[in-house]
């Protein structure tokens, strides 16, 4: 596994502890840069910009995942599907199907706090 950065308060309550940031309060939330987010935890690259939409939500949204970098979880409640960092298992948010916002069909809906950002080049 890759080295693990020290989290904050904050973040460890969200990556670790599962919790969830408020909604519209994100950095991320309302970003248009070109680039790739990784894990905030890992480092690990997990959506690319292009993929991004906006759902309107308060979260960051995503239609699709970098290959193989995410693993679906079934939350304790068993009504959502939790997303974690393949690599660390640093919680991400929830992954929700069916809704229509584009034609995937699938919203990645992260915590902008358990993401870093590196732009394109």
């Amino acid at each position: 596994m890759k080295n693990l950065k020290e989290l904050n308060y904050d973040e460890r309550n969200v990556i670790i502890n599962k919790g969830t940031e408020r909604a519209f309060t994100g950095k991320y939330y309302d970003f248009e840069e070109e680039g790739v987010y990784v894990c905030k935890q890992c480092g690990t690259e997990l959506f690319r910009s292009e993929d991004k939409f906006d759902a309107g939500c308060g979260w960051p949204s995503f239609d699709d995942a970098l290959p193989n970098k995410i693993k679906r979880v079934l939350d304790a409640d068993g009504r959502r599907t939790e997303i974690v960092c393949a690599e660390c298992n640093g919680h991400l948010g929830h992954v929700f199907e069916g809704e229509g916002f584009t034609d995937k069909n699938t919203r990645h809906c992260v915590n902008s706090i358990s993401l870093d950002f590196k732009p394109k080049k």
